[in-house]
C-alpha cells in the first residue's frame, strides 16, 4: 500500500508512513476559484437518482479533493462515483458507496502537480494518497487496503471486473467516463442529469493533457498501460519500452 513516491515497487502488506508529497491544501487564488465553482456541486444530495455519501469522512474527503484538483479532475472523479454507482444498483451488488466514493475521488490525483516528483505509476499515488487518508482517520487496515487496490488497478483492463464490487465499480465508472464503455446502458435523462451535474466540456482533449502533463517526466512508469498511448500521441519524443527487445537482451544465456 503506502510507498514513498521515488519507489517503483509498492508493497501492500508494508505498514503506512508518511509520504511526501501530501494532499494538504494551501491557500491561494486559484483555490479560492475552484471552491467557489466547485460548492454548488457538493450541495446534492443525491444526482440522477444515486445517493451522494454525505458522512463526515465522505465531505472531508471531498473538501479535500476540490481543494486540491482542477475542475477537470473534480468533475470527472465525481462522474466516475456517479457511473459506478448506478451500476452496482443497476447489478445489485452489494457495495460500500462511501469507500467507492472516496477511491473515486482520489483515483487521479496522481496526475496533479503535487506528484510532478514521483517516478511511480500515476494510479499508485493516487492509491497511497487514498490509503494515507483512510488511515489518518482510522479506517480499519482491510478498508483502507481495499481503496489502495481500486484506485491502483482502475485503469486495468479485466483483472478488476474479477475482485471485489468496489473495485470493479471504480473500473466501470472510470472506463465509462473515459472511454463510453456502457454509454448506451444510460437512459438519455441520466446522462443528462449527470452531466449538468457534472459537465464535460472538451473533456476528450483535456484529460489526454492531464495524462500527459502526469506522466510525462515518468514515461517508463507507462509500460504495459494504456497511458503508454497518450505519451505515444503527445510526445514525439517518447520512444516506447518494447518487451521483446527486453526480453532478447536480458543477462540469461538462454
Amino acid at each position: 500500500m503506502p510507498t514513498d513516491p521515488e519507489s517503483s515497487r509498492p508493497h501492500p502488506h508494508q505498514h503506512p508512513h508518511p509520504l511526501q508529497p501530501t494532499l494538504t491544501p494551501s491557500p491561494s487564488p486559484s483555490t479560492s476559484t475552484r471552491r467557489a465553482t466547485h460548492t454548488s456541486h457538493t450541495t446534492h444530495t443525491h444526482i440522477a437518482g444515486i445517493p451522494l455519501p454525505d458522512s463526515a469522512l465522505a465531505r472531508e474527503a471531498t473538501e479535500l479533493i476540490r481543494d486540491t484538483t482542477d475542475e477537470l479532475l473534480y468533475h470527472h472523479s465525481r462522474r466516475v462515483y456517479l457511473f459506478g454507482a448506478r451500476h452496482g444498483r443497476d447489478q445489485g451488488l452489494p457495495f460500500d458507496a462511501e469507500l467507492l466514493y472516496i477511491a473515486a475521488l482520489f483515483h487521479g490525483v496522481g496526475l496533479t502537480d503535487r506528484f510532478r516528483s514521483s517516478r511511480q505509476r500515476f494510479e499508485l499515488d493516487g492509491a497511497d494518497a487514498a490509503h494515507r487518508f483512510l488511515t489518518a482517520h482510522g479506517a480499519p487496515p482491510d478498508r483502507a487496503r481495499l481503496a489502495w487496490e481500486a484506485v491502483a488497478l482502475h485503469t486495468t483492463p479485466e483483472i478488476p471486473h474479477r475482485m471485489a464490487p468496489e473495485i470493479a465499480l471504480l473500473a466501470t465508472g472510470y472506463e465509462l467516463d473515459v472511454l463510453g464503455i456502457g454509454y448506451d446502458t444510460l437512459p438519455p435523462e441520466t446522462r443528462t442529469e449527470i452531466l449538468t451535474a457534472h459537465p464535460r466540456p472538451a473533456f476528450k482533449r483535456h484529460i489526454l493533457r492531464a495524462l500527459h502533463r502526469g506522466t510525462a517526466h515518468r514515461p517508463a512508469t507507462t509500460t504495459g498501460t494504456v497511458t503508454a498511448d497518450v505519451l505515444a500521441r503527445l510526445d514525439p519524443d517518447h520512444t516506447r519500452p518494447d518487451f521483446v527487445r527486453i526480453l532478447d537482451s536480458a543477462p540469461w544465456p538462454e
